[in-house]
């Protein structure tokens, strides 16, 4: 199964947006973009909305059928590991391998000094074409890259072949995420960690490092953009290198994680893409969610009273809700609106608060951030939620079409 070359996640908590979703697709082929869709749910959104893998693989075959798709679309099991992985074999077609938690861990010592000795006959100077300077790597500059990654790849192994032997290994896209830690990866670091997934024998199709600055859950991106710029381009070319040499998938591109809302770094990506002759996958995660929220605060009445009580109870629940997302996240609590405040708002003024318009006066990047991460709340409402969703389906459906077209696609793929 091979990945096309432009692919883009949507998150959807609730499996209700599928049709609004595939929409923005499709006004995206008007304008010769081909993109392919790829709906993601991680193991953690199905544990708090209390959903099973079959329920995404059904809302996007049912989204797919209803409007008529006929291109490619997949579903991808998030961030899975060998503990929580077989749920989805049946119903994923897109695994993404997430190994940040292994980084770190070492390999055995017979293990390091096998990666080591295999790779010494290439010491010296690594020239990566498009890369100036070159960049020395001697035997230590290798040993350290294999205590820090060496490991972490072979548990991508031990999952990637759990999956292959149960679903065949022409059944599914193979991603490999190390994207939530604390340090970036350098160029050298990503060649090497390159050679070991493909001595694992792993298909890699794409992989998702971290980059510099802070990818925060739902918001624009943190950091010194050139900067960004200078790493992505690298990366880009290490890829591309990396296949020549290795013989990996020559459809191997990177993903860019936490890719929702990045708006300040979308013109850099699509530049070098193009540059470049290269694939990208964008991971949009949750913000369908916030979509259908800024559709029920327009709609007002019981649906933005709603929303009100939602955020009420998530401003009350603060540190349950942003604990486990506490690495993506930079809320001021001192800068949300109290609820009380919120009580008094209409719909509209809530609204341009949650809406992704950095310049607009009233937007709210920490309030943003916690109704992101507060989706647990909207579970706990149970039908009455999801109730509210159909009785306003189609302002929410303008809503989320609008954010994956106008704010994403044509940020990052139209010049």
């Amino acid at each position: 199964m091979q990945l096309e070359k432009y692919s883009f996640g949507i998150g959807d908590r609730f499996g209700q947006q599928g049709t609004a979703q595939l929409r923005a697709f499709y006004l995206a082929r008007e304008r010769d973009l081909h993109l392919v869709p790829v709906w993601n749910k991680s193991d953690r959104e199905h544990t708090t909305i209390q959903s099973v893998p079959a329920d995404t693989r059904i809302a996007a075959d049912e989204a797919v059928v209803r409007t008529g798709w006929e291109g490619s679309y997949y579903v991808d099991a998030d961030h899975i590991h060998l503990s929580n992985v077989d749920p989805y074999i049946r119903h994923a077609d897109f695994f993404t391998i997430d190994v940040a938690g292994y980084i770190g861990e070492k390999a055995t010592e017979n293990e390091l000094h096998a990666f080591v000795e295999d790779n010494l006959p290439q010491a010296g100077v690594l020239h990566i074409p498009g890369i100036e300077p070159h960049f020395v790597v001697t035997r230590e500059v290798m040993r350290r890259i294999a205590e820090k990654f060496l490991f972490a790849i072979g548990q991508a192994g031990i999952i990637y072949r759990h999956i292959a032997e149960n679903k065949g290994e022409e059944g599914f896209v193979t991603e490999i995420s190390m994207d939530e830690v604390e340090d970036a990866q350098d160029p050298v670091e990503l060649f090497y960690i390159l050679r070991a997934i493909a001595s694992e024998g792993i298909p890699v199709q794409t992989i998702a490092p971290k980059f510099s600055g802070r990818f925060n859950k739902g918001i624009d991106f943190r950091g010194d953009v050139a900067r960004f710029a200078v790493e992505f381009e690298q990366h880009l070319l290490v890829t591309n290198h990396a296949v020549k040499c290795f013989g990996l998938p020559s459809n191997l591109k990177l993903s860019v994680h936490s890719g929702s809302d990045k708006f300040s770094i979308y013109p850099v990506i699509g530049q070098m893409i193009r540059k470049h002759n290269k694939g990208i996958h964008i991971k949009t995660a949750g913000t369908t969610w916030l979509e259908e929220v800024i559709g029920l605060s327009l709609a007002g009445g019981d649906a933005f009273r709603m929303v009100s009580e939602i955020y009420t109870n998530a401003y009350d629940r603060f540190d349950e809700l942003c604990s486990p997302y506490a690495q993506v996240l930079d809320i001021e609590k001192n800068r949300l609106p109290l609820p009380k405040t919120v009580r008094g708002w209409d719909g509209d003024r809530f609204a341009a608060a949650l809406r992704h318009v950095p310049d607009h006066p009233e937007y709210n990047s920490h309030l943003r951030q916690l109704m992101h991460v507060s989706y647990k709340v909207a579970a706990e409402l149970g039908n009455a939620y999801i109730d509210m969703l159909a009785r306003h389906h189609t302002l929410i459906a303008r809503q989320v079409t609008e954010n994956i077209f106008e704010r994403h696609i044509q940020k990052i793929f139209v010049e």
